[in-house]
């Protein structure tokens, strides 16, 4: 690992637990016993600061050790973790994030200066830490400045070798050193210099460095083994705490190969005294290697101070990192189960998988033309691999939605905190996955959801308790999968949509003629046309008709839909339906004269023999009617029907239709294409698809199918829409 992919490794990894920090402090009011949730937010603040360290941005050091500081005195019982200090923690976390994301964009991020609100945040911090418990050390935090070690700290012995790699990887090896001055006092540093190799056989860009440190900290092991995690792979590191027996001593200097020389080091840097180096057994000529550096004794003076041993004769082997395995090695026992992949690869890897589909297609379909059994046997089991290939693949980009419902948990702390109101935050089906790219573009819309439910949905608590309803409203995000779709559903327990108002001022603005009957349905959705608004006044939320035209733009171009239900008094549900992927799908092929559609097979409930009767838009299925649309006169297309129609059945939701259509092609794999913008205003297409003969498929939105057939003329749906 190279300095730029730890430096990416350090981003990703703080902007988790960034996130996992927030949701512990948006845990603490609810959780009975809170320790849990201060430890991990505790934690959090604590790796973030010390893995900014090792690339020296001193700003996200210096702003984070007072946050640390603010929570070990909560974590301690000195201070409550109230409602106020929860919400300067979250706007700390903030600036913290900030930091993070300005430090991901700079060439050089040691050079990272704090931002403008950090100053006012460290004068809050500094406030709550005076006014705790006067034991409470607060000079530190006052300024959010380097830390000051107390006075009864522990010694504490690091030894530490390093591999000849690390500084090709980009890693200094006196930067380690700087942090852990940062953690306390360095008593010594001895340098093992026996592996460096005469001067013509040296490797300018390998490092031959050993270290025997001795520091005097009030840290745990966990704080002084973060300081070699980006580095875990390229040194071998043992850690021995204060009041280690003598004899694991002289086990470490039996580890690292010669015992007199190492126990010496040990001395230089303060670990073992004099008298304890000379009860230990001695080692010929364990002398030769030091240099003439007097010696300290332990805990002596506030500088380290740095003892070197000469370098070993060229013959001398290097001290393998087999080492690392010994007992205290900071490395971990267990391999890891997981990798992280950069998400472009997936994309391409995605598309490659997509031309694999239709390369397969064509091979099978040229297969079948040359009747040859065994190419079409060669071909079937092509394309069952590729099939699998494609599962496989596409679970990759598979994300669990419950990261992004989350985020929401924020949301709702603080718009609620803004609107005077007590909101509570339910969430249901948070293990729901789909596709990673599908999660990244549905959360502003949601976002945006969520927010109007709060400004319109919920009720004050006064108005909620003149109606009998508790005084907290509840805001609900459930998801769930349905007939190979995610639906998603934001509610509120608020008054629900104003019909009568809604339907008066649709008349108003022209867009629906006065007297004309609507359904509950149709009403609701006049919220989704651009700049439409009742609210009364506009505030920082909502009020001015911007974004719920948006929302329904952003949820179609994921080839989705939205639908809202409303009871009054009782609350709304707005439903989104998303597809779990925006790649590949399984579909039925069909055909109507010489064009050929793609329709999700997931939405195809059955086909049937269509008898046509002249001037009627609907069918007996069995006792009950069906509505259709024949796809010839929908767009247009020429030539004369054949002798035999199908009526293909497609069900979204609840609601089915049927699509007239001329031939059925059976079932196909369609990668999913973009339309080029001379198709984005043509409705009941979402995209198209390259078959294997080479021709293109235009691939059908249901939905869009289903608004038409519910719409009695098209000049009526266009002045609706309009």
């Amino acid at each position: 690992m190279n300095l730029e992919q730890a430096l990416q490794t350090f981003i990703s990894e703080s902007r988790e637990l960034l996130t996992e920090m927030e949701a512990a402090l948006l845990n603490v009011p609810d959780a009975v016993d809170p320790a849990d949730e201060i430890n991990a937010i505790f934690r959090a603040a604590h790796t973030i600061k010390g893995s900014a360290g090792l690339f020296g941005i001193g700003a996200i050091v210096e702003f984070t050790h007072g946050v640390e500081s603010l929570l070990d005195q909560v974590r301690e019982g000195r201070m409550a973790l109230d409602g106020d200090l929860i919400g300067l923690l979250l706007s700390c976390r903030d600036c913290i994030g900030q930091m993070v994301e300005e430090a991901a964009r700079m060439p050089d991020p040691a050079g990272l200066d704090a931002p403008a609100q950090a100053a006012e945040l460290a004068r809050q911090v500094s406030a709550h830490l005076i006014s705790a418990d006067a034991r409470t050390e607060t000079s530190s935090a006052a300024g959010l400045g380097a830390s000051t070690p107390r006075t009864d700290a522990g010694h504490w012995h690091i030894s530490l070798r390093l591999d000849e790699g690390v500084l090709r990887n980009g890693m200094d090896p006196l930067s380690f050193l700087r942090y852990l001055q940062r953690m306390g006092r360095l008593s010594g540093v001895a340098c093992d210099l026996r592996n460096l190799p005469p001067l013509d056989g040296l490797d300018p860009e390998a490092c031959y460095l050993g270290f025997e440190i001795g520091l005097d900290t009030d840290a745990d092991r966990h704080t002084i083994e973060s300081t070699f995690e980006f580095i875990v792979d390229d040194c071998s590191v043992h850690i021995l705490p204060p009041d280690t027996p003598q004899e694991a001593y002289a086990q470490l200097c039996e580890a690292r190969g010669e015992p007199g020389l190492v126990a010496d080091m040990l001395v230089r840097c303060g670990t073992l005294t004099a008298a304890q180096r000379t009860a230990m057994p001695p080692t010929a000529g364990c002398d030769a290697g030091l240099t003439d550096d007097a010696s300290v004794p332990p805990h002596a003076g506030a500088a380290p101070v740095v003892a070197k041993a000469a370098a070993a004769p060229a013959s001398a082997a290097p001290e393998k990192s087999a080492n690392a395995n010994t007992q205290g090695d900071a490395k971990p026992s267990e391999h890891a189960q997981s990798i992280r992949v950069d998400a472009d690869k997936l994309d391409r890897l995605i598309n490659l998988v997509g031309e694999l589909i239709t390369a397969s297609a064509g091979a099978n379909l040229a297969a079948r033309r040359l009747g040859n059994v065994e190419l079409q046997e060669c071909s079937a089991q092509v394309a069952d691999l590729v099939e699998s290939v494609r599962d496989h693949a596409l679970q990759l980009r598979m994300v669990k939605i419950g990261g992004t419902f989350n985020r929401f948990r924020r949301v709702v702390h603080d718009v609620s905190r803004t609107l005077g109101k007590d909101i509570a935050l339910v969430v249901r089906g948070e293990d729901t996955e789909l596709d990673k790219t599908v999660v990244e573009r549905i959360s502003d819309p949601l976002t945006h959801l969520v927010r109007n439910a709060m400004d319109h949905g919920i009720e004050t608590a006064e108005a909620r308790a003149a109606q009998g309803k508790p005084a907290q409203g509840t805001i609900t995000l459930d998801a769930r999968h349905e007939s190979g779709h995610i639906v998603i559903e934001v509610g509120d327990d608020g008054g629900g949509l104003d019909r009568d108002r809604i339907l008066a001022k649709a008349v108003q603005r022209g867009l629906v003629e006065a007297g004309r009957e609507l359904s509950d349905a149709d009403v609701f959705k006049l919220v989704f046309e651009p700049g439409f608004s009742t609210a009364e006044q506009v505030t920082d939320l909502s009020g001015r008709g911007v974004g719920m035209d948006v929302v329904r733009r952003n949820i179609e171009a994921l080839r989705g839909s939205v639908e809202i239900a409303s009871r009054p008094g009782l609350g709304t549900t707005v439903v989104v339906r998303l597809p779990l992927t925006l790649a590949i799908i399984e579909g039925f092929l069909i055909s109507v004269g010489a064009s050929r559609f793609v329709l999700p097979l997931d939405m195809v409930d059955e086909c049937v023999a269509f008898d046509d009767v002249p001037g009627r838009s609907y069918t007996d299925l069995r006792g009950r009617v069906l509505p259709f649309i024949r796809l010839r006169d929908m767009f247009g297309l020429g030539g004369k029907p054949g002798a035999r129609q199908n009526i293909v059945v497609v069900r979204h939701g609840i609601e089915r239709i049927g699509l007239v259509v001329d031939t059925l092609l059976g079932e196909t794999q369609a990668v999913i294409k973009p339309l080029s913008r001379l198709f984005a205003q043509v409705r009941g297409i979402s995209g198209s698809s390259i078959l294997g003969s080479g021709d293109v498929a235009l691939i059908l939105d249901v939905p869009a199918l289903m608004e038409q057939a519910r719409t009695p003329t098209a000049a009526e749906h266009s002045r609706l829409a309009t």
